[in-house]
């Protein structure tokens, strides 16, 4: 027996009725509209194996398959302001503001860590957010007029 597969007689296939089944598709025809979906995610591919011995006495042996999917955490993003010596603290403030949505004290302790330590970071994020974090914060600052850089590194 492989892993993920259990062989089971078509004697133990029952549908919602209580009714036995011997196929995928009897299975799927006789429930309700609502429990099919769940039944041909649950049940189908349903792989009936017959033999020549089987065809005559009518029993059979299916095996049901169901694909274990494992989800796996998004990777998170580090999105960092690098200090510079040309771009106002009160346009970082600002940007803090408005694209992290940070109240007014939270942007200025960040600034000035900026400007201290010369990095900050300003959130983390998943990969698609913090990109398009990124990319804005850039967007913005070289529309002001401002050298500011805005990079992400992976957690």
């Amino acid at each position: 027996m492989q892993s993920g597969r259990t062989n089971i007689s078509s004697e133990q296939l029952f549908n919602a009725k209580g009714k036995c089944v011997t196929s995928a598709k009897e299975l799927l025809t006789s429930a309700k509209p609502d429990k099919a979906k769940f039944f041909a995610r649950q049940l189908v591919p349903l792989v009936m194996q017959k033999n020549d011995q089987d065809k005559e006495d009518g029993s059979g042996t299916a095996i049901v398959t169901r694909d274990k999917t494992k989800l796996k955490k998004a990777s998170l993003y580090r999105v960092l302001l690098l200090n510079d010596d040309f771009t106002p603290m009160h346009f970082v403030i600002h940007v803090l503001q408005r694209f992290f949505a940070m109240n007014e004290e939270q942007a200025t302790q960040i600034t000035l860590h900026v400007h201290n330590k010369g990095v900050g970071e300003c959130g983390v994020f998943t990969y698609e957010v913090a990109e398009t974090k990124v990319t804005k914060v850039m967007n913005f600052a070289r529309d002001s007029q401002h050298p500011l850089q805005c990079i992400m590194e992976r957690k």
